[in-house]
């Protein structure tokens, strides 16, 4: 097990670094690397419109924005006897008074925190207050005496110890202020329509000390697995937005997809559209300035083939758009294996042995830290996956070659 940053916590059975330097610190074939450049210049496959790739350093570049943000607070604890005078931090900024009390107190009801509002009995840097204002840092809050009780103990405490051994189990990465997780297939992030067990339901289970609940900086499809950041406070989740919005961000997935993309690397760069059909949807190829289109950009390089039959692949998108990988592979004959929207298992001939469920695994995030250095983490295949690669001969130790795809704006 390598140790990241200071302080931190790695567990769980991917590979995970926290580095300060350039790179990643692999031994890699010359050749190889040297071959893949080449390809990644001279046999790119693009489908209209085009723009130039922008050559860089394959570290995630990091934001002006996050380069120097505070060091975390110790947050102080607060007794119910006199009041209190307390300084708004830099994770409540912009929260609303009547939220900061339910965050500061969780034993105080709704109720009774808008009536110490509207008697006047919070002021903030000395003046009244309405329950929607908005705090900013460093503001005083008068705290009135309160009669903070513990939390009456919830039907479903038991379900909420689960969540939490469950969370802890898979978790990959954890420092102060994120948790890489390593999403199973078939687990919803968010809720939906029918949707009642998800991972952003069950981060409430983590909740700190301080109130604040850990909350999701991206997302991944329901059937995808593998890693899935989070963050522990509103602070350090708007860092990282940012840093997403930016594509500082590197993300690699790994698929196994039917057929054998030609060229053997490529880029593929379309505009997609939702397209509703009955009570289903998916993303379809649209036309530039065709309504609600968006412009969407992955990098594919094929790592082994099998028989000519199926090819692993592993994908670099540029851009983060809905179904964006799987539509793409769709869109140049080679859809994702087992993919219950745009793969149709009676449409081709594969090996047998491999269950038809989505083979699309989230395989690394690498994204500059909020407060210095880089977080690099990587998940294992899940296991309907990994019975494919043991299968097929696969190695997973193979040399990547996606890793010198170029970067872009």
């Amino acid at each position: 097990m390598r140790r990241g940053r200071s302080g931190s916590r790695q567990s769980g059975s991917g590979d995970k670094t926290v580095s300060r330097g350039r790179g990643h610190g692999r031994d890699r074939d010359e050749r190889h690397k040297e071959r893949s450049k080449a390809h990644f210049a001279q046999r790119q496959s693009d489908m209209r419109p085009k723009h130039a790739p922008k050559r860089g350093s394959p570290s995630p570049r990091v934001p002006e924005e996050v380069r120097s943000l505070p060091p975390v607070e110790a947050k102080p604890t607060f007794s119910s006897a006199g009041v209190q005078t307390v300084t708004v931090t830099p994770d409540e900024n912009n929260m609303r008074v009547d939220r900061f009390f339910e965050a500061r107190f969780p034993g105080l009801s709704f109720s009774h925190i808008q009536r110490i509002i509207r008697k006047g009995e919070v002021r903030v840097n000395g003046k009244r207050t309405q329950p929607k204002a908005r705090l900013e840092t460093g503001q005083a809050v008068r705290i009135p005496p309160l009669k903070v009780e513990a939390p009456t103990p919830r039907d479903d405490a038991p379900s909420a110890q689960k969540d939490r051994a469950f969370l802890k189990s898979i978790t990959l990465y954890e420092d102060a202020d994120v948790l890489v997780l390593n999403k199973p297939m078939g687990l919803a992030v968010q809720g939906g329509s029918g949707t009642t067990r998800h991972v952003d339901g069950m981060l409430g289970a983590l909740r700190g000390t301080d109130g604040q609940r850990p909350r999701l900086v991206h997302r991944l499809d329901k059937d995808t697995a593998g890693c899935l950041l989070v963050a522990k406070s509103r602070f350090v989740a708007a860092a990282l937005a940012k840093t997403f919005r930016s594509r500082s961000a590197r993300k690699i997935y790994w698929a196994l997809v039917a057929g054998v993309p030609k060229p053997a690397q490529g880029r593929i760069s379309t505009y997609l559209a939702k397209q509703e059909v009955e009570e289903d949807s998916f993303m379809r190829i649209a036309k530039h300035g065709e309504k609600d289109a968006v412009h969407a950009v992955t990098y594919y390089a094929i790592v082994e083939t099998a028989a000519q039959k199926v090819a692993w692949l592993s994908l670099k998108p540029v851009t983060g758009r809905t179904h964006q990988l799987r539509a793409h592979m769709a869109h140049v004959g080679n859809p994702i294996v087992g993919d219950p929207k745009y793969f149709n298992i009676e449409n081709w001939e594969l090996p047998g042995g491999i269950q038809n469920k989505l083979h699309l695994l989230a395989r690394r995030i690498a994204v500059p830290h909020p407060r210095g250095g880089i977080i690099d983490v990587s998940a294992p295949l899940p296991p309907h996956m990994l019975q494919t690669w043991n299968l097929l001969g696969f190695d997973a130790m193979r040399y990547d070659p996606i890793e010198e795809a170029p970067e872009e704006e």
